[in-house]
């Protein structure tokens, strides 16, 4: 499978690992304990993958969402985030990142059923998330987790579960597009009436295909927010219409202003999730 140490830094008190593909297709993981106690504290926004985060060190994290607070052992998100909170004394975590296009088939929920919050893993994937919290927590190296937990994703994908080939055509053209094509343009290059692209697309992906536009487009700007880019600059570069534009959507899908989307200002764990996934907001595929 091939496991890239991304960062272990003893002294800052993170042993991180990744990322490695898993065995199902469209799905990358990664790796983090906190081996000196300093605590996970992630504020963390929507992204253009459907997210999963196993903690396997028999703690719990508490997350702080659109629906409340929760004490969870593992959770999924999907593409109609908000901006949550997450924290921990001492986390250990598996994350796996999963296109939008292959969640159903792995997850077996619905993308619009995720909505705008957490769901606990035990809803989705019933009591046999225990057990592989168990085994995650038994095994001694990475590789061996990540083996796990692919492992764990093929025994439980249903390939028949997937977007219509349309569905599909539509997500991948608005990643190349970095979000900028018009619904109208996008339903005419398919051959469908802008209603049933709509309609389709929300039910399959879990976002309209304006509002999925503008969560690609926002990604775009949140990696050149991320590398230091200025505010001004990155607005030009990534479609908006000016600064204003880009500061109501950065405000809308991170709960932030751009000036505070910058690698210096994150913490040494956020700093390693920068680095392995490229971007926080990266898709694999």
């Amino acid at each position: 499978m091939g496991v890239a140490e991304v960062g272990c830094e003893p002294a800052l008190g993170w042993d991180f690992a990744g990322p490695s593909a898993a065995a199902a297709s469209g799905a990358a993981m990664i790796g983090y304990r906190d081996v000196g106690g300093a605590g996970l504290d992630l504020r963390v926004a929507a992204t253009t993958a459907v997210a999963v985060v196993i903690e396997f060190g028999g703690r719990e994290l508490l997350v702080d969402d659109a629906d409340g607070r929760q004490a969870l052992g593992g959770f999924v998100v999907g593409l109609p985030l908000a901006a949550a909170r997450i924290r921990s004394g001492q986390a250990e975590c598996v994350e796996i990142r999963l296109s939008p296009i292959r969640a159903y088939s792995l997850l077996g929920i619905a993308a619009t059923d995720l909505g705008r919050g957490v769901v606990p893993l035990e809803e989705l994937w019933g009591p046999g998330v225990r057990r592989l919290r168990e085994q995650l927590a038994e095994a001694g190296t990475w590789e061996d987790r990540f083996a796990l937990t692919a492992s764990f994703l093929a025994q439980r994908d249903r390939p028949m579960l997937t977007p219509d080939p349309e569905v599909i055509a539509a997500w991948h053209r608005l990643l190349a597009s970095g979000g900028r094509v018009k619904v109208s343009e996008l339903a005419d290059s398919l051959g469908w009436s802008r209603k049933r692209l709509w309609a389709r697309f929300e039910s399959q992906i879990g976002l309209t295909p304006k509002r999925a536009a503008m969560l690609v487009r926002f990604r775009c700007a949140a990696t050149a927010l991320l590398a230091g880019r200025p505010a001004a600059d990155v607005a030009a570069v990534c479609g908006y219409t000016d600064q204003a534009h880009l500061c109501r959507d950065v405000a809308i899908f991170a709960d932030r202003t751009p000036g505070t989307l910058h690698a210096d200002n994150l913490p040494v764990i956020a700093r390693d999730r920068y680095r392995a996934w490229g971007t926080f907001f990266q898709s694999p595929g």
